[in-house]
């Protein structure tokens, strides 16, 4: 007899992990959970790696039935023509968090450790410099001056010395120019520029103390060498983020009134209950898709201590909205910034539903199973459909208890009597046993032979149901193609960093309508 399974609400911030293999209905149960989250006026944002086109329809589909057609935006790596644009560096409550997202990215195993420590210190230097000159990181600036810092120290100085400098400094600087002398230098400084010599040295006669200055200097002075060797490892993860179209969806030009493509940033994409989706291209480029989806977590990690701290408007004691986050293909997302996403984000809204086929998947794309267990914890309801890995299946069968089963064993048997004087031939017997034995509940082969659709599920902390999902049916207001789709998308698309506000003021559209002739001639009524 079946009926409906509900969920409490309430559990959906304790997280949820769908596990289950190839082609038995992981999405399209993802496309169920969407559905309602969007319906229930849910922030909703989307990771999928693969960038499943049914999905995207169907997410841009529900969108426009619930009315939220203007708060959806596409952030895809493989459409770089139609998707809104994402500076993954440009926000954060701390300056220190943007060297960390970069750096986290590094191998830190062994020797690489020490490398990755010199690099996050190289590319704080440089995200000081940027911030304190009024501009926003982006991965093509830090990548620009990570090989070679020279312009950027020279304009951080110019700008130090117009306010804290002499009135003649520019001539002292001038002065001390037209004295250097190749010959006389020390090697770091040969075939640099003479006017940065110029204004190092400046800078070592007077006593101005800058911290970020301080830094500049230290990466200038020394053998450029030197520092192209420890910071070697962000070479290639930089040439990955700001290659071809990429770059311009993840370090945009916000001064580009051309570009109409939009800017969206997580803090106002939460503000207004956005619904984001974000398409990661895996299958085409997997580290790229990988670094930024990286990228995209510690965002929205830091966005949350913010959110804990401050709330949404900026009062602590505000009630955060509901933050539903789907990771489909949850192996090829997870790294080190999304364990305190499942362990701390729960007080800000954030409620995580993680789709994966086995969790071997995740053990070595973590590469430890002491992390795996750290991850595998936080997840209070566990929804698994048919698996065919025994490790994945145990998963669900070894929290279950043991129970007794009942065996009637029926007995007969037949004796014949030897005695020869006796009167009885033969005995015969029958009789019934009940014994009693511990079973398990569920056995992994029963998760491996699972039909499609269908599903066991530990809902609340470990009540058991066997579910079977309704396959979502292709509906005839879906949009046939993903071109159509950017086309209406595009309509409602507002320009730069400034998309989240309105398009137009009600009163424009008024004023657009006809005013209706007023009788003023006086009337009985």
């Amino acid at each position: 007899d079946e009926q409906a399974v509900w969920m409490d609400i309430g559990e959906r911030v304790g997280h949820t992990l769908v596990l289950g293999t190839t082609r038995v209905g992981k999405t399209r149960l993802a496309e169920i959970l969407i559905t309602q989250d969007i319906r229930r006026g849910d922030v909703v944002i989307v990771f999928d790696p693969k960038g499943d086109a049914g999905l995207l329809k169907r997410i841009y589909a529900e969108a426009k039935r619930a009315g939220r057609a203007k708060d959806f935006y596409m952030f895809h790596l493989g459409f770089p023509q139609v998707s809104a644009r994402y500076n993954a560096i440009g926000n954060f409550s701390r300056i220190t968090e943007v060297a960390t997202r970069i750096a986290n990215q590094l191998p830190s195993e062994g020797n690489s450790a020490a490398f990755k420590e010199f690099a996050w210190r190289f590319v704080n230097i440089i995200a000081r410099a940027l911030v304190a000159l009024d501009r926003r990181p982006d991965y093509q600036q830090v990548r620009r001056y990570i090989n070679d810092i020279e312009p950027l120290f020279m304009e951080y100085t110019r700008a130090h010395l117009e306010q804290h400098g002499a009135e003649d400094w520019k001539a002292q600087v001038a002065e001390l120019a037209g004295k250097i002398s190749e010959r006389n230098l020390p090697a770091a400084l040969r075939g640099r520029n003479k006017e940065a010599i110029a204004l190092m040295r400046h800078l070592q006669t007077q006593d101005l103390y800058d911290p970020v200055l301080d830094g500049l200097v230290s990466a200038f002075k020394y053998d450029k060498t030197y520092f192209d060797k420890i910071v070697s490892s962000v070479g290639p993860l930089m040439e990955k983020l700001t290659t071809g179209n990429i770059a311009e969806l993840i370090s945009p030009d916000y001064l580009d009134e051309n570009d109409t493509r939009p800017i969206f940033e997580w803090m106002e994409v939460i503000r207004r209950k956005g619904i984001v989706y974000v398409g990661l291209d895996a299958l085409t480029d997997t580290t790229v898709a990988s670094a930024v989806g990286n990228s995209m977590f510690a965002d929205l990690v830091s966005v949350a201590g913010h959110i804990y701290k401050h709330g949404v408007s900026g009062e602590s004691t505000d009630t955060p909205p509901t933050i539903s986050l789907h990771a489909d293909e949850f192996n090829e997302l997870i790294g080190d910034e999304f364990i305190p996403l499942l362990n701390k984000a729960g007080g800000a809204g954030f409620q995580v539903t993680a789709y994966t086929q086995t969790w071997s998947d995740v053990e070595a794309r973590l590469g430890n199973r002491a992390k795996a267990g750290q991850v595998a914890g936080n997840f209070n309801t566990l929804i698994m459909l048919r698996v065919k890995e025994l490790a994945t299946a145990e998963m669900l069968t070894e929290q279950l208890p043991r129970v007794e089963v009942f065996t009637l064993m029926s007995v007969s048997g037949v004796d014949d009597s030897s005695e020869p004087g006796s009167s009885v031939d033969f005995k015969s017997r029958n009789e019934d046993r009940i014994s009693v034995s511990e079973v398990p509940l569920l056995t992994p082969a029963e998760l491996i032979t699972l039909p499609k659709g269908q599903a066991f599920a530990l809902l609340e902390g470990g009540q058991l149901w066997k579910i079977r999902m309704p396959l979502p049916v292709t509906d005839t207001d879906m949009p046939a193609t993903l071109t159509e789709m950017a086309n209406e998308m595009e309509r409602t698309y507002i320009t730069n960093d400034h998309w989240y506000r309105v398009q137009e003021p009600w009163w424009s559209a008024v004023a657009d309508v006809a005013e209706p002739e007023i009788n003023t001639e006086p009337s009985d009524g």
